[in-house]
Parts: C-alpha cells; sequence; structure tokens
C-alpha cells in the first residue's frame, strides 16, 4: 500500500488541484492532502474551511475513492509531515516550466534531507493548466464568476465569502 502526500495551501482548492489529485490516486492507494499552515500569512479560508471544502469538494468529485484521501495540516518540513504520516511519495503538480525550475529545486533539497520520499510530479490536464488559486481568489474578490475553475462547494464558499 503506498501513501502519497499532496501538500499545499488549498486556499482554495481548485479543479487544478483536484486534477492532480485525481492523477495521485491513480499511483497511491491512499492520499494525504495535507494544508500547509504558515503563520505569517493570512489566508483567505481558514484550516477548518479549507479543509471541509475539499472533504466536501471530494465527496461530490471522487465519492467512491473519498476513503482513501485524508485531510491534515502541517507547519514543519514537508519530509517530516510525510514521515509522519507514513507517506513515501510526495505529489506536485506542474502547470508549466516555471514550475518544473521551482519544483525541481525543492524535489532536491527534500531528497537530501530524506532520501526515502520519492517526489512524483504530476503535470496539470489542459483544462486546468492555467487555474491558480491566486487567481481565482482575485477574480472572486471583484465578483468574476469562477464556476469553471473551482469544485462546486467552494464556488459557493467563494460567492458567500464575497458577499459578506
Amino acid at each position: 500500500m503506498t501513501t502519497a502526500f499532496y501538500p499545499g495551501s488549498f486556499d482554495p482548492m481548485t479543479n487544478g488541484h483536484l486534477d492532480v489529485l485525481v492523477q495521485a490516486l491513480n499511483v497511491a492507494s491512499k492520499v494525504i492532502v495535507a494544508i500547509g499552515i504558515h503563520p505569517g500569512k493570512t489566508p483567505l479560508f481558514s484550516f477548518d474551511e479549507r479543509a471541509g471544502l475539499i472533504r466536501r469538494s471530494l465527496s461530490e468529485s471522487l465519492p467512491q475513492r473519498a476513503g482513501d484521501i485524508a485531510v491534515v495540516a502541517f507547519d514543519n518540513l514537508v519530509v517530516d509531515a510525510a514521515r509522519q504520516h507514513g507517506a513515501s511519495l510526495l505529489v506536485r503538480g506542474l502547470r508549466d516550466g516555471t514550475d518544473l525550475d521551482y519544483e525541481m529545486q525543492m524535489a532536491g533539497m527534500n531528497r537530501q534531507m530524506a532520501p526515502d520520499i520519492q517526489t512524483l510530479f504530476l503535470p496539470a490536464g489542459t483544462a486546468s493548466r492555467p487555474i491558480t488559486a491566486t487567481l481565482v481568489r482575485q477574480i472572486a474578490a471583484m465578483g468574476g464568476n469562477v464556476s469553471a475553475f473551482v469544485p462546486g462547494p467552494v464556488f459557493q464558499a467563494l460567492q458567500a465569502k464575497h458577499k459578506a
């Protein structure tokens, strides 16, 4: 049984994240979606909100695999958090060459610290390649329709957040 660790801020979860998660489930029997907690950052959604949105999105999108996915928080090194959860794979999504350059550096450092944990790069599908959580937040904050970029529960939460 292979466990994959999929770290990110997921603020909010996008269809791009979902695309990578589906691919990861084709490789690993269990995927841990790990929400990074960074004291210096103020996310749009709290950890509990993000975790709930991810769980609801997965229940709608991947009901048959929902039991194979866990959502956790981490505030330490990714490799240490992955080890704590028994993961042997780190999942990283790639949209373009810029992502690859950055992720290769991270993978190299992680490999030095944890040679027992492999980094798995998964390319974003064509439809989700341009999606970033930052752009989703910006578009939603300006009243734009982001329904094509995020799962339904996230879209509803963004609408509610920006009506307040």
